[in-house]
């Protein structure tokens, strides 16, 4: 058990310096790390662990402790937690402090331009790991494709998707 909590400790400290640009960036190798190869669960409980994380009030890095629990029970939830959200909170504490006090600097602005296209990376990768995951049909497959398209071409509120999605897969799989 000790080798585990050292390991998993090790993975979200390591996510926790590479989420850059948010939490989501870091989904790809969370679940490359969690899953391909220290195989301690399969990508559909991944993407199960991802699912509830999302729809339960709170932070969207949820997926975090539930990935510890599953893991590791109660220790590791307060591992993984530890890991992932203090190195990154200390940092970015550190950033804010400096990011304030060069915020005429006109350099500033043209850093914070060139990081959206690489979030924007880091943020469709964590989506494409996600859906393959999640799609084990063609139903499904259909469903997620018409709920990104609704999403990013309409101001339809998310749950209503969610929903709506739900519903459809619920009715899927009931014919």
């Amino acid at each position: 058990m000790t080798a585990t909590l050292v390991s998993l400790a090790v993975i979200f400290v390591e996510l926790s310096l590479l989420a850059f640009g948010g939490g989501n960036t870091i989904l790809p190798e969370m679940q490359r790390r969690v899953v391909d190869v220290h195989h301690w669960m399969t990508a559909a409980d991944f993407s199960a662990l991802f699912a509830l994380a999302q729809a339960a009030p709170g932070p969207n890095m949820m997926v975090v402790p539930l990935v510890g629990w599953h893991v590791a029970g109660f220790a590791g939830v307060f591992v993984t937690s530890i890991a992932k959200f203090g190195p990154s909170s200390l940092i970015t504490a550190f950033a804010f402090t400096l990011w304030q006090k060069f915020k005429d600097r006109p350099w500033r602005k043209i850093v914070q331009v060139g990081l959206v296209p690489i979030t924007a990376g880091l943020v469709s990768a964590s989506a494409a790991v996600i859906t393959q995951a999640s799609v084990g049909s063609v139903l499904l497959m259909g469903i997620a494709a018409a709920s990104a398209v609704l999403t990013a071409t309409t101001k339809v509120h998310p749950l209503i998707v969610l929903g709506g999605g739900a519903a459809l897969g619920l009715l899927g799989g009931a014919l």
